[in-house]
């Protein structure tokens, strides 16, 4: 599998494509901000993007959503809990005094236990709420896309509306933590780590 790595924005956000390396199709998961450097890097590798995938609902993570779809006509999915997110990213932004467009209305909603296909890799859905109450991770083998709800050596913020720290540590410990130790976790912002590595040393989940 192609995996590339864009820190995006002011906030400085991870998005990540994903593409299959036989077929050429591709996914884009957090297209926060810099559309025109994402369409460049899909370019670079001559990918089709199939999916926009949102690991929930923040302006730092989905402001893209509309170029990036009236770019390449994808199909936005999200869980049906921050679909509504979507209509007010520009208003969400400018409270932070930066821009962002809103999103165009999902095409699909995803929950969790559901399979998304591309070329020949499949990501399973697992719904980690907490950080916000649809945020989900996208796991294929190897590999496991958690948006804000796990860092390196720290958690999502539970302060924003809709957020949660008891239930955000279940979703960490009940389901992330179910995974192998050896999964690679791509976050939503800074470096990339390892189940196994936070099980033993992250200081919020001990």
């Amino acid at each position: 599998m192609i995996i590339k790595t864009l820190a995006v924005g002011p906030i400085v956000a991870n998005c990540y494509i994903l593409g299959c390396e036989e077929t050429k199709e591709a996914v884009v998961v957090d297209p926060g901000d810099e559309t025109g450097k994402i369409l460049l890097s899909l370019a670079d590798s001559a990918l089709k993007v199939k999916y926009i995938i949102n690991t929930h609902g923040h302006f730092d993570h989905v402001g893209g959503n509309k170029k990036m779809k009236d770019a390449t006509g994808a199909d936005i999915l999200i869980h049906p809990l921050d679909a509504p997110m979507l209509d007010t990213l520009s208003a969400s932004a400018a409270n932070w005094g930066l821009l962002a467009d809103d999103s165009p209305p999902p095409d699909r909603t995803v929950e969790d236990g559901d399979e998304i296909s591309f070329g020949n890799i499949t990501l399973k859905v697992i719904h980690t709420p907490g950080h916000t109450p649809g945020g989900v991770s996208f796991h294929t083998n190897g590999y496991v896309f958690v948006g804000d709800t796990l860092f390196e050596s720290s958690i999502g913020r539970t302060d924003f509306p809709g957020g949660n720290l008891e239930t955000l540590i279940s979703s960490i410990k009940n389901k992330l933590f179910a995974l192998d130790d050896d999964v690679q976790v791509f976050t939503g912002h800074g470096s990339t780590t390892t189940i196994g590595r936070e099980k033993r040393s992250n200081p919020f989940l001990r």
